[in-house]
């Protein structure tokens, strides 16, 4: 479900959404997402200072409580 939301969010940013890929590190407790994108999306993914990536694991980390996981987002460059 957490990884599907990530798609779907990046997916709707990027100029490629072909190159989208999304991996998921799954621990006991901690779900680690990967996310990589094509290099001409990379920064429309992080954003002006951040943002978008902030937005982005602020989302994850209120879906992932649902759950009852953590789960951590890394922007693969």
């Amino acid at each position: 479900m957490l990884k599907e939301l990530i798609e779907f969010i990046a997916k709707a940013l990027v100029d490629n959404p072909d190159m989208v890929k999304v991996s998921e590190i799954e621990g006991e407790k901690t779900s680690v997402f990967e996310l990589s994108v094509s290099k001409d999306d990379l920064g429309k993914v992080i954003g002006k200072q951040g943002r978008t990536a902030r937005a982005m694991r602020t989302i994850l980390s209120a879906a992932s409580t649902k759950v009852r996981k953590r789960a951590v987002l890394e922007i693969i460059e």
